[in-house]
């Protein structure tokens, strides 16, 4: 099966217990239609670059998916329907990447370094 990773873009008025929710329902899609999820990653609100839709900020969500190219069609086609989401990018990759992505390690650093701890030199 072909690998992909899903970014999408949560309204920021939403809570971060619902973009939790929203996340694990579409993992759901992918799975019933016989793929795999293998990684989910939050990062958290983020400013965004331009305005979308009027808003700001966003909650953004990461996905590792292994899955038939119909499921990640059917989750894509159900991401657009719903009015929380407000941006969605699907690419193809080659490997699927299990360890930690570039956002999740900075954004790991940066709660380390607001409780005080340091950096191993």
């Amino acid at each position: 099966m072909p690998f992909y990773e899903t970014v999408f873009i949560v309204r920021q008025d939403v809570s971060a217990k619902q973009v939790e929710h929203l996340a694990a329902d579409l993992a759901k899609i992918i799975e019933d239609n016989g793929g795999t999820v293998a990684k989910t990653e939050h990062w958290g609100l983020r400013p965004l670059a331009y305005k979308i839709k009027k808003n700001r900020k966003g909650h953004y969500v990461l996905f590792a998916i292994d899955a038939p190219a119909a499921a990640v069609q059917e989750m894509e086609r159900r991401a657009r329907l719903n009015e929380d989401i407000i941006r969605l990018l699907t690419v193809r990759t080659e490997t699927l990447e299990t360890a930690p992505s570039v956002m999740a390690k900075g954004r790991e650093r940066r709660s380390r370094r607001d409780r005080g701890e340091r950096r191993a030199s």
